[in-house]
């Protein structure tokens, strides 16, 4: 007869064999001297305990002993024997067992492995899936830092405050005057030239509108709309960006200022270019480069404005342009003349030297008889260019005092030092290179419409010995 099932029992494990009938000697209790009687008509004494040198299972009724450890087929140790930790190493070896070898760990389990249970077939934890190694992302490359601004050293000294207003916002200097009255004969000849296609293409009436519309034509210098076409078409130069504008209107606005003027006057314009420079053009256009605008201190970007302000406020810019408007006739029928010139003497050099010699000698008898016939017209026509660039260099100096008025004389220095420095630059790559420069003979320094640097450095030798 055994007894009812112990749920302890249930687990998993070794089979324990059923206790004694009533009656018979109880059997001793673990950990007790006295050795279990042999079974009947057995001599050889019970075994022990699979997995124990001298043990005997527990007493019915007893705890249960505590699950053996998962994938280890030796029971546990009796209730009296602590349950050794868990080693990393390998299993611990039981009370009365002999040393046992040490297992290597076992490998964690992949992600998604069957856990292994106590007691029947473990099943197989299947690899993950092959991920193939992933290269890190590169670093991204830092950006460059942005460029340092050109320093904002300008002396705002009207920021804020009221300005007073010049009682002429654009003239005419003595300068100007003498470029309009160089420009008379190239004028005249110009005139001569429309009137004659004018009126013997078009007849004598509509010709004659055609004169005057041509002479009306000059107004259109101060008309803003068709300046602002000329400077970025002729000019190449472009209204500014918001930055741009950032830094140059505060600029402009000083300077004004300072002279009196009314910054909205004159149109701010930029030209893409890596020079230090700046114009002024028709009537209200100032064009600067994008090196001034943005290389330059404000100080020194103020004396360049001071001084295309001055060609402005001197009537340098109108009159230039009117001139070279109403002169513009007159040079492309001289160009027109020069080409056909050159193409008789190309033609006659292919005949023979002596058809060259007779084109040679008709090119100069018309050039002695026009200048016996008008001399009035083609001795003025003839000296005009040197009068002009003698007419543009004072015209230059003219706008260094004006800027210097302003009080950026110091400035100027400065920008006219690095101009001569430049200068002196490419002059020393050349001799390094073993190459020299030509420079300008005698008549074509008289063709320079600007003096050059150390001219125009001694000009202001007066303001900055008075600090101005």
């Amino acid at each position: 007869m055994s007894y009812p099932p112990d749920p302890a029992a249930q687990e998993p494990g070794p089979v324990y064999p059923d206790p004694p009938y009533p009656g018979t000697p109880a059997p001793p209790y673990p950990g007790s001297a006295v050795p279990a009687p042999p079974y009947p008509g057995s001599a050889v004494p019970s075994p022990p305990y699979p997995g124990s040198a001298a043990s005997a299972p527990p007493y019915p009724g007893s705890a249960a002993p505590p699950p053996p450890y998962p994938g280890s087929a030796t029971p546990p140790p009796y209730p009296e024997t602590p349950a050794p930790p868990s080693y990393p190493g390998g299993a611990p070896q039981y009370p009365g067992a002999g040393a046992a070898p040490s297992y290597p760990a076992a490998p964690p389990a992949y992600p998604g492995a069957t856990p292994t249970y106590p007691s029947g077939p473990q099943p197989t934890a299947t690899a993950p899936p092959y991920i193939p190694p992933q290269t890190p992302p590169a670093a991204p490359t830092p950006a460059a830092p942005p460029e340092a601004p050109a320093p904002d050293d300008l002396d705002y000294r009207h920021a804020g405050s009221r300005i007073h207003v010049a009682a002429h916002q654009r003239g005419a200097d003595a300068t100007a005057i003498g470029q309009l009255a160089v420009q008379v004969p190239g004028f005249l000849v110009s005139l001569a030239v429309v009137a004659s296609f004018a009126v013997g293409i078009l007849g004598t009436a509509i010709g004659w509108l055609v004169i005057l519309a041509w002479l009306a034509s000059g107004a259109l210098v101060f008309h803003r709309p068709t300046e602002l076409a000329f400077a970025r078409h002729v000019m190449k130069l472009r209204a500014p960006l918001a930055e741009e504008r950032a830094r140059l209107e505060p600029i402009w606005r000083e300077v004004t200022a300072r002279a009196g003027i009314e910054a909205h006057t004159y149109e701010l314009m930029v030209e893409n270019s890596t020079d230090l420079n700046a114009v002024a053009a028709a009537g209200h256009v100032v064009g600067v480069t994008t090196y001034a605008l943005n290389e330059i201190p404000s100080s020194n970007l103020a004396a360049v404005l001071a001084h295309e302000l001055g060609h402005h406020t001197g009537g340098h810019a109108w009159t230039g342009l009117l001139g070279y408007w109403y002169s513009l006739p007159g040079r492309i029928a001289w160009a027109f003349m020069r080409g056909i010139a050159r193409i008789a003497i190309r033609v006659a050099s292919v005949f023979s030297l002596a058809a060259t010699g007779m084109v040679y000698l008709f090119i100069g008898m018309f050039v002695v008889g026009g200048f016996l016939a008008a001399w009035y017209i083609t001795v003025p026509l003839v000296v005009a260019p040197y009068l002009l660039a003698y007419v543009g260099r004072q015209g230059e100096l003219r706008a260094d005092r004006q800027a210097a008025d302003l009080g950026f004389a110091p400035q100027l220095a400065q920008v006219l030092h690095h101009f001569q420095a430049q200068e002196d630059a490419v002059k020393a790559q050349a001799a390094a290179q073993g190459r020299q420069l030509k420079e300008p003979g005698g008549l074509a320094k008289l063709l320079t419409t600007h003096p050059d640097n150390y001219t125009r450095l001694q000009a202001l030798e007066p303001y900055l010995r008075l600090g101005r």
